[in-house]
């Protein structure tokens, strides 16, 4: 198994890519804690995996709330001993246009996805950076960590600053034996893409046919969306790759939509 002895903390990780990345790291042997600020569902999804013959807990953790962080990761450490990876997953999405983009969404956005990656972080290397252990840190990016699209001023903002963090980790966190990577995902169909399907036809005018073949796929080669799986298999090579060889990098799954 890939990841034999190792443990894992994620994210935002009772549906969507977290869960795909959990219970595949779980399979490849990791024991895995599964954070959600749903913690009912994070226990099923940990119950599920050790029904599967994995190991898993299940967390509360609000990722924009210090102290939840520090007690989750502190929790995670506890139960299996160590801090191998964290997957930075957790994630929403607002859309509107700038002009009728509220401010307390903004701040929602922004809180959730770069103040929850940075207080994930800080917790982590806490432990990582102990003994010079080590460890991987994988931020869920998005092609908008490289593009711009209408409506979505503060998630395209927040994902091209998770570029920023994991760089600079990946400089600082050399000496400890820490890498950092951000994993840039095209359009993968989950409740949160979803969701998004209705808003962007309302906003844009258009059929929520055409926001899927025009707007989510139209400019992949083969107008397929990404899977919970492409995600997971690029999480699981990254934090299996076994030198600094390949640290601070964007790696863009998207079918061709973004090319790098």
């Amino acid at each position: 198994m890939k990841l034999a002895g190792k443990t894992a903390l994620v994210t935002g990780a009772a549906s969507g890519i977290g869960r795909g990345i959990a219970e595949c790291f779980a399979r490849e042997g990791a024991a895995v804690a599964i954070a959600d600020i749903n913690h009912d569902a994070a226990e099923a999804v940990a119950a599920s995996i050790n029904r599967a013959g994995g190991r898993a807990i299940g967390i509360a953790m609000d990722v924009t709330q210090e102290n939840e962080v520090e007690q989750g990761t502190n929790s995670a450490v506890e139960a299996f001993g160590a801090l191998d990876i964290l997957i930075s997953n957790a994630g929403v999405q607002i859309v509107n246009p700038i002009v009728d983009y509220a401010f307390a969404d903004w701040r929602r956005m922004l809180a959730i996805h770069l103040d929850g990656a940075f207080l994930t972080t800080r917790a982590a290397l806490r432990h990582m950076y102990r003994d010079a252990r080590g460890g991987i840190v994988i931020y869920m990016g998005s092609v908008h960590s490289h593009e711009a699209s209408p409506l979505k001023s503060a998630y395209v903002t927040a994902k091209h600053g998770l570029l920023g963090l994991a760089r600079v980790l990946a400089k600082e966190g050399a000496a400890h034996n820490v890498r950092a990577h951000v994993i840039c995902p095209g359009f993968v169909r989950t409740p949160l893409v979803d969701k998004q399907i209705p808003e962007q036809a309302r906003e844009l005018g258009i059929s929520e046919d055409e926001v899927i073949r025009k707007i989510m796929l139209g400019n992949t080669v083969d107008g397929v969306f990404t899977t919970v799986e492409d995600i997971a298999e690029t999480a699981l090579f990254l934090s299996a790759f076994p030198s600094a060889a390949l640290t601070g990098q964007s790696v863009t799954v998207s079918h061709g939509w973004h090319m790098q």
